[in-house]
């Protein structure tokens, strides 16, 4: 049983004359999962926002490096179970579904 335990994201854009930076931090506790996320735009104030999900909302969550794993896998067996979805978090660090 595979579980995500941290996660990190970095995104830099080198657009002048405000260059952006974007990350998003996501790591697991004992009540669920905190995503921090931080931007920062030129020389703007560093914006930052953090919130939690329970693990009863995440339960089957599919992160990233998961994902990536499970469609390995899938390719390997060479079979495509219907209607796969799964809980999973966006780019801007909100529940979403994961399809394939």
């Amino acid at each position: 049983q595979l579980e995500t335990l941290e996660q990190e994201e970095q995104e830099c854009l080198e657009l002048r004359p405000h260059p952006t930076e974007k990350r998003t931090h996501i790591v697991s506790h004992q009540h669920g999962m905190t995503v921090t996320k931080t931007l920062q735009e030129g020389e703007a104030e560093l914006q930052c926002q953090s919130f939690c999900y329970s693990r009863t909302k995440l339960r089957g969550l599919l992160l990233e490096g998961a994902s990536l794993l499970l469609l390995r896998v899938l390719a390997r067996r060479q079979t495509m179970p219907p209607d796969l979805v799964f809980p999973a978090i966006d780019t801007e660090g909100d529940l979403c579904t994961s399809s394939y």
